[in-house]
């Protein structure tokens, strides 16, 4: 049987991409690569829910991957998250963003850069599981079924 590689272990082999501390990324940095693996688990999540139209897809996956959702994630998170992951969002919550969101508030856009910046934290340091049982938690901490 095949040993199983996470697609970040895959891109890093193919690519031959270099060691990097992600300690020393920007909070903006973390944020756009967390906006992405964010953005793929929803839409994996849709997709493994059954076949629909691109329409229909989009639809469902916006109720989802907008700022004034991830708002309430993080602060429904806020009291499970250790001191590290704590001080990244804090870290992307409080980056000076030079775009806004189209339908949030300019608090309910910084949580969501924040809660980006702690997905794409956990991504790029392998913590995988953590990052789906953070979402996994959240929407259930505010009701949302997925």
């Amino acid at each position: 049987m095949e040993e199983s590689i996470t697609i970040l272990d895959a891109i890093k082999q193919q690519f031959a991409c270099k060691e990097v501390d992600i300690r020393t990324y920007s909070p903006l940095t973390l944020a756009y690569i967390g906006d992405a693996i964010y953005d793929l688990v929803i839409r994996t999540i849709v997709v493994e829910r059954g076949n629909q139209s691109a329409k229909g897809l989009h639809k469902t996956t916006i109720k989802y991957v907008n700022a004034k959702v991830q708002a309430k994630m993080i602060d429904a998170l806020e009291e499970i998250l250790t001191e590290e992951e704590e001080a990244v969002y804090h870290r992307g919550r409080n980056a000076k963003s030079y775009t806004s969101a189209k339908n949030a508030s300019i608090i309910e856009y910084r949580k969501a850069t924040g809660l980006e910046a702690l997905m794409g934290y956990l991504y790029l340091k392998g913590e995988t599981a953590r990052m789906l049982t953070l979402i996994q938690t959240a929407f259930e901490k505010i009701g949302m079924k997925i």
